[in-house]
């Protein structure tokens, strides 16, 4: 009996969930394809590529090769590039494709946040005064940080390069989920006094919101970008999706 072959690109914990809810099923035959950003990737119950395609040209051609059915895009809310080549890679091999994007952060009562476009705005809302700021915005747009008077400690799932790093920061190689007393904890052995985050979303990091809203520190907040395509916020939503499109199928139909 032939199933479903999905292709799931994954790197973020609602993948990590869907991976387990497609292999724990049997029905669909899933494949999850990493982009190779973190040295260290949690393992998966599915078959795992990692690694690039060659752009859109190159998705869509793996997903006619390899009689792809469908085409989950459940990469990090901020990879633009990854998701705009997913996009046009299943309208050109006709394969059906939907995104998976977590609900953003909402400001809560007694948080402070100052809400920035990108980068660039982020290291300037930060303002002239030197400051000690906590910078998790991953180990690749810190760029606008370097040359600005303030200090910085950094955390990333991996340590970036230190010729990367504003000067005399200090990096945190961790990943989560983190509690909110240990975030606190942390805010207030390095004196933090300013927050830089984007707006990523999920439950893993999000104590850091909670331990900023405690100790009154403000938070620069870089909005995600939008969606590019068609979107749902949960697992549950992307499983009756799956669920209602190959229903037909002898796999699904248990016969």
């Amino acid at each position: 009996m032939s199933r479903p072959r999905i292709l799931l690109l994954g790197g973020t914990a609602e993948a990590s969930a869907l991976a387990r809810r497609i292999a724990d099923d049997g029905r669909l035959e899933g494949i999850l394809s990493l982009a190779g950003a973190t040295r260290a990737p949690a393992a998966s119950p599915l078959a795992t590529r990692i690694g690039g395609f060659g752009g859109a040209d190159g998705l869509a051609r793996y997903l006619g090769a390899n009689r792809i059915d469908a085409l989950l895009d459940a990469t990090h809310p901020f990879a633009t590039g990854i998701s705009a080549n997913a996009r046009a890679a299943a309208s050109a091999a006709g394969v059906p494709g939907l995104a998976l994007l977590r609900p953003p952060w909402r400001e809560a009562a007694g948080e402070r946040w100052v809400r920035v476009p990108d980068m660039t705005a982020a290291a300037q809302a930060l303002g002239d005064r030197p400051r000690r700021v906590f910078l998790t915005i991953g180990r690749k747009d810190l760029a606008p940080f370097r040359g600005t008077p303030h200090s910085y400690v950094v955390r990333s799932v991996d340590p970036p390069p230190p010729e990367d790093l504003p000067a005399g920061a200090t990096a945190i190689a961790a990943r989560g989920p983190f509690a909110v007393d240990d975030e606190e904890r942390l805010l207030e052995r390095h004196r933090i006094d300013a927050l830089v985050t984007k707006n990523s979303g999920g439950e893993a990091t999000a104590a850091k919101l909670a331990a900023a809203r405690r100790r009154g520190i403000p938070v620069v907040m870089v909005d995600r970008p939008p969606a590019l395509g068609p979107a749902v916020e949960t697992v549950d939503e992307v499983w009756d999706w799956l669920v209602a499109r190959h229903a037909g199928t002898a796999a699904l139909r248990g016969v």
